[in-house]
């Protein structure tokens, strides 16, 4: 085999380390962020809400992601600004729109957590099962082929969203069918600009795009909070709405937040980093020149094994309830997903060994 098909091989395994790191962050990110939520960490007196934590993780997340574009060397991939004897990095339009989309995703599925009255698993499967839908329909958009192996994925991964989340209470609002469809237009525009953009042969264009989104998401984030928070109400009545406990929560999170003690400053921390490390793996598998429609799978599927791993680390070191049958059946699915996924590239390294093996009578 050539050097170049080899090289090929090694890219489509590329993106099952990129999965890899994915859960590895996703796990212990939805395992803390539930222990800070809920009150479960040692000599944590009282919960925080979801909405506190957000000022302290996001500013963690960009200063992860500072750190990580500085320790890889990847700002010289970013499109240049001259300032006089200065070479500044800087988006274009287009990632900048992309970066704001990715910066609506977070917003979206935080706000998703706070409606009352509306179950929370129907939304999560609207919204991830809608974003695994988009992904074929953004290949056909951009005239991509799709391959047999990644429709079957789609739907193994469909399947396993739908037995996880089984028992939801499917009641909507006007409210959260708003912030779903923001949270779908989301994903759709990012993909859609990745498949015009990226996604192809040339990593530098790739790398590009994804240092230009990024430079643009968090900051753009932690600059929509701080205005938001600008907006809560004095005083919280007795039945507060979810936009007033939206806006306090922020409020409290750039103020009263840092007086909770350090364990729990530091558990918000940790979890910013985790959040930014899922972003960089997210962002990164979703950038692979592969078609949307196996990419958004491996990313899902990534996230629903990872959200079993954490329920069961909860279970056991917080006394939460196990996992039930239905989600063991949703994360057997997502295996069976993964693996019909990566046999192709398998195959192709399996065979690209053995046509590098020295035949019998050359050893």
């Amino acid at each position: 085999m050539t050097d170049n098909a080899q090289r090929e091989v090694r890219t489509d395994l590329g993106i099952w380390w990129l999965a890899f790191g994915y859960f590895a962050c996703y796990a212990p990110y939805a395992a803390l962020t539930k222990a800070v939520t809920k009150g479960l960490l040692p000599r944590q007196v009282a919960p925080l809400s979801g909405f506190e934590i957000l000022p302290v993780s996001v500013a963690a997340s960009l200063i992860g992601m500072f750190l990580f574009m500085t320790l890889k060397g990847w700002w010289k991939y970013a499109t240049q600004w001259k300032l006089g004897s200065l070479s500044l990095p800087r988006p274009t339009f287009y990632t900048t729109i992309s970066g704001i989309f990715t910066a609506t995703v977070v917003i979206t599925t935080t706000l998703a957590y706070t409606f009352t009255g509306v179950s929370i698993v129907f939304i999560m499967l609207l919204m991830r099962g809608g974003v695994l839908i988009i992904a074929p329909i953004t290949d056909a958009v951009a005239r991509r082929k799709v391959k047999t192996p990644s429709w079957v994925g789609l739907g193994l991964s469909l399947a396993a969203l739908f037995v996880a989340e089984h028992g939801g209470d499917y009641r909507m609002t006007v409210v959260t069918v708003i912030n779903v469809a923001a949270y779908l237009l989301a994903y759709f525009v990012r993909l859609r600009l990745m498949s015009r953009l990226a996604k192809g042969e040339d990593e530098s264009a790739n790398t590009r795009y994804f240092v230009e989104e990024q430079m643009v998401g968090t900051p753009f984030l932690l600059l929509v909070l701080a205005v938001l928070a600008l907006f809560a109400p004095a005083q919280l009545g007795a039945h507060p709405g979810d936009w007033a406990r939206f806006t306090a929560g922020l409020r409290d999170g750039f103020t009263v937040f840092f007086g909770r003690g350090l364990q729990l400053v530091a558990a918000v921390i940790t979890v910013g980093i985790l959040s930014q490390g899922t972003g960089i793996f997210g962002g990164l598998i979703l950038l692979d020149k592969r078609e949307n429609t196996f990419c958004v799978p491996v990313n899902r599927a990534s996230s629903i094994l990872a959200g079993v791993v954490a329920s069961f680390s909860l279970a056991l070191f917080a006394r939460q309830r196990w996992p039930n049958g239905w989600e063991l059946a949703g994360a057997a699915l997502v295996v069976f997903a993964i693996l019909v996924l990566s046999a192709p590239a398998l195959l192709a390294k399996r065979k690209a060994a053995a046509a590098a093996a020295p035949l019998p009578n050359e050893a």
